[in-house]
């Protein structure tokens, strides 16, 4: 198995990195699960300053009203009410919330602490055909600054990497807010990197897109978040129209 390593100083640069670094190398074998086929690799990628401009890749599959609402269901738990109806297993919002406060509180008892440690999987995964795809995420102030390391039994490399990284850095920010500290580098650990054969196509032009060079990227201040904000008001109606279903 192929054990990659990209990094990059933007998030879409370390992002476009892992995507070439896995093209370049992988494995192709079968998804029994899923009746399809995969290339895959496991990956690490490092975003040295995740916050830095531009933020936004372009080979994000979504819009900024996609972004938002996942970002909301990641840090507010918009949607938690489905895990209690029964009709999702879970939300990462849902398995964090509780562990988050402690982790806060640890980094300030001891800012050297290697304990802030945040674990998504239950033993009710063992159990259930939709166990979570992230396992972990730990939380290290060094140089003064907070630095988060994240990692994930399996990762949608083409369609959902961006969007997890995204989120994630999101929390970051918000953690270090907290803290008051400066946000520092990203790292995302992937044990299976990959992407299905469906996407083989998009995939490869993807590739092509980032060989040719040119600007693949967006920047967050002043576009999409402006957009993003706009969202707010059409997400906070889906989501109480979803939570006044019986």
């Amino acid at each position: 198995m192929f054990e990659l390593f990209a990094r990059g100083s933007t998030l879409p640069e370390a992002y476009h990195n892992a995507l070439l670094a896995l093209h370049a190398d992988n494995d192709e074998l079968p998804c029994p699960d899923y009746g399809t086929r995969q290339k895959e690799a496991a990956m690490t990628f490092v975003a040295e300053a995740p916050l830095a401009e531009p933020m936004i890749s372009k080979l994000f599959i979504g819009d900024p009203r996609s972004l938002e609402q996942y970002r909301q269901e990641m840090l507010d738990g918009i949607l938690d009410f489905e895990v209690e109806r029964g009709n999702w297993e879970y939300t990462y919002h849902q398995r964090m919330e509780k562990q988050l406060p402690w982790l806060v509180s640890e980094l300030r008892r001891n800012p050297d602490s290697r304990r802030a440690v945040v674990v998504i999987r239950k033993e009710s995964d063992l159990s259930t055909d939709s166990p979570a795809c992230l396992q972990l995420l730990q939380f290290m102030i060094r140089g003064g600054a907070l630095h988060c390391k994240v990692v994930f039994r399996s990762n949608d490399a083409p369609k959902a990497a961006f969007m997890n990284a995204y989120a994630l850095v999101m929390l970051q920010e918000r953690i270090a807010g907290e803290l008051g500290v400066p946000v520092g580098s990203y790292t995302h650990r992937a044990n299976s990197f990959h992407v299905y054969e469906r996407d083989y196509e998009m995939f490869d032009g993807y590739v092509k897109r980032i060989q040719a060079g040119g600007e693949l990227a967006y920047c967050y201040a002043g576009d999409w978040d402006e957009q993003m904000e706009e969202a707010k008001a059409e997400i906070a109606k889906m989501a109480a129209e979803l939570k006044s279903r019986k």
